[in-house]
């Protein structure tokens, strides 16, 4: 995703100031939400001008954009890195959705911020989502491939996989602070794993 209201820097000093920004925007916008946070409290946040904000972004609605991007990418890197020794898929499924938890529960605030875009800004929502199932859909489609699966659409089992992620991690580490318990876990494994048949 290319953000058209955001000038990148080019130095290291202008890097640094570019992230003291970001993260500023992520405390106060997660703090207030994105329609009473204003660009003169992150400023303030950041301990910069009002000037050197425009320096590098358009507005307040491209700062919050680059957010959504910044946590899409580390999301992606965060939930690789906990299953990039694992080789069946199976496993690579109940380890992914548990770093997700981990996540949510570690980065409260970032994730904040993705289930606001829904409502700030639909595009940058549904690019998260979308963009995010077709690395999925191609992994599943390897899987499916080698045997590790049963064939079905993998478009459609990716959103399935990713709204068991989404809803517990929102009931548990999002509502409650805290991962799902043995049991819980374990329903989650099995639906995951064998759905809701008896065969």
């Amino acid at each position: 995703m290319h953000n058209e209201g955001v000038t990148f820097p080019k130095t290291k000093r202008g890097q640094a100031t570019f992230d003291k920004i970001l993260k500023a925007a992520e405390q106060v916008i997660s703090e207030k939400g994105y329609h009473e946070a204003s660009i003169y409290a992150i400023t303030e946040r950041a301990g910069v001008a009002m000037g050197t904000f425009y320096l590098y972004f358009r507005g307040k609605k491209d700062i919050f954009r680059e957010l959504i991007i910044f946590i899409h990418h580390e999301l992606r890197k965060y939930i690789q890195n906990s299953v990039k020794d694992l080789t069946d898929r199976k496993e690579i499924e109940i380890e992914g959705i548990k770093a997700f938890y981990r996540y949510c529960l570690d980065k409260p605030n970032l994730y904040a911020l993705i289930r606001e875009a829904e409502f700030v800004d639909l595009e940058i929502f549904k690019w998260h989502y979308i963009n995010f199932s077709r690395a999925y859909i191609k992994q599943l489609e390897k899987a499916m491939d080698k045997g590790d699966i049963k064939r079905m659409d993998p478009e459609a089992l990716a959103f399935c996989l990713m709204g068991i992620s989404i809803f517990t991690g929102m009931r548990w580490p999002v509502w409650t602070k805290e991962m799902p318990g043995e049991k819980q876990l374990e329903a989650i494994r099995g639906l995951i794993l064998n759905g809701i048949s008896h065969r």
